[in-house]
């Protein structure tokens, strides 16, 4: 068909894909199609069509609408706009709240029955936070252009562009996100705007030395860096230490077994397991980081059997199947929470966990795909997937959290 990059077609999306896209076909050729939604009639601008069996396109003009579309979150990113001027980042902000949660459940089961064979539907709950899917980002990167503006860069690009606002943000990022001025040289690319939950917001202007931030979960407080990991969504570190406590069966729960918290980052899900089962737990949290670690170690305090290392995780579990007798005991009565990156834990870290034969896996997931693949690794190694939950921790994007229980065979 010679070269097809910017030229417009008339399709319709029948499915919705992982990241987001709806999945059209253009003479026999899936054609994965941004801003669409599944029964929707749509004029799209071809921009990849590198690979022989599908292709990458954006929606210009909405021909016969469905009944969940909506005028966009974010007045930037709407479809009247060019796609090259769209910012990114709300990819279902166009989408009726209610509907983007039964799109990010389809994903999710689908991807359980195709790559694991399970069988299971779930449905994706609401956490706390304006209905309209906005209002819930409390950590927000922008950039800076070569000429000082800054603002988001453009879907799926690294050009930055102007905005009036950021939708997604809590009342208290935007107040203080610096749209519409212009930042000095130094300010080295990007602006990082935060609005812990203690403190008030800050931005991190270039690079600067880390300072330490409290956020609270309940009735607890955790130290983090400004600059280090944590939920971006403000309700989700509590929605997710009840989602991890309710997901462990209390009847295999052994507090004086090797119980881990692997990925553990400042210790948020190891507190989830303490504040459960009591002062006498025992658990490890393994995390990358160093200062991750260090955080973390304090956050644990409350608990004399919590430790925090820094290690890789891959690395660390393989160093198990040495293990002496009375350890590998310890750990055949073990819980473990696992809260990988985005691409999964992986069937390295995986084997070297199963082998070891732990009661139980609670497994957190922020990509249904990689979280599949997984599941279905388990299964493979005798753990069967016995509960789980599924969380909009991103509303007005494609990305779900998901909350799997794994039990021993």
């Amino acid at each position: 068909m010679g070269d097809m990059r910017g030229r417009e077609v008339e399709v319709e999306a029948t499915n919705i894909a992982h990241g987001g896209y709806g999945v059209a076909r253009l003479d026999g050729r899936v054609v994965f199609v941004a801003e669409a939604i599944p029964g929707e009639r749509i004029r799209a601008r071809i921009v990849d069509d590198r690979k022989d069996r599908f292709w990458w396109a954006d929606t210009v003009e909405v021909l016969e609408a469905s009944p969940h579309r909506r005028p966009h979150l974010w007045p930037e990113a709407d479809v009247s706009r060019d796609p090259a001027v769209r910012p990114g980042g709300a990819d279902f902000g166009h989408i009726a709240p209610e509907h983007q949660r039964a799109l990010k459940a389809h994903v999710l089961t689908d991807a359980l029955q195709r790559m694991a064979r399970i069988e299971r539907s779930v449905e994706v709950e609401a956490v706390d936070g304006p209905a309209d899917g906005g209002g819930w980002r409390t950590r927000e990167r922008l950039h800076v252009a070569d000429d000082g503006t800054v603002g988001p860069y453009a879907a799926r690009s690294h050009r930055v562009i102007r905005v009036a606002g950021l939708p997604l943000g809590t009342d208290e990022l935007r107040e203080v996100a610096p749209l519409g001025e212009r930042m000095p040289e130094h300010a080295g690319g990007a602006v990082e705007v935060l609005a812990p939950s203690v403190g008030g917001a800050r931005l991190i202007v270039g690079r600067q030395a880390p300072s330490v931030i409290r956020e609270r979960v309940g009735e607890r407080e955790f130290r983090v860096d400004d600059s280090g990991f944590w939920q971006v969504h403000a309700a989700a570190p509590l929605a997710l230490t009840r989602a991890v406590q309710d997901a462990i069966d209390g009847s295999l729960f052994d507090p004086r077994a090797a119980n881990l918290d692997l990925y553990g980052g400042v210790g948020l899900l190891a507190a989830a397991v303490g504040d459960r089962f009591g002062s006498t737990v025992r658990i490890t949290s393994v995390e990358s980081d160093e200062r991750a670690t260090e955080h973390a170690q304090e956050n644990l305090a409350d608990w004399l059997g919590a430790q925090a290392v820094t290690a890789r995780v891959e690395r660390w579990v393989t160093a198990l199947a040495d293990s002496s007798p009375a350890e590998r005991a310890r750990l055949e009565a073990a819980t473990v929470v696992l809260d990988p990156p985005r691409s999964g834990a992986g069937r390295a870290v995986l084997d070297a966990l199963t082998a070891v034969r732990p009661a139980q896996l609670v497994y957190v997931a922020c990509d249904p795909v990689a979280f599949a693949r997984d599941a279905g690794l388990l299964a493979e190694r005798g753990y069967a997937l016995t509960g789980l939950r599924a969380f909009d921790l991103f509303p007005s994007t494609h990305h779900v959290e998901a909350v799997g229980a794994f039990v021993r065979a």
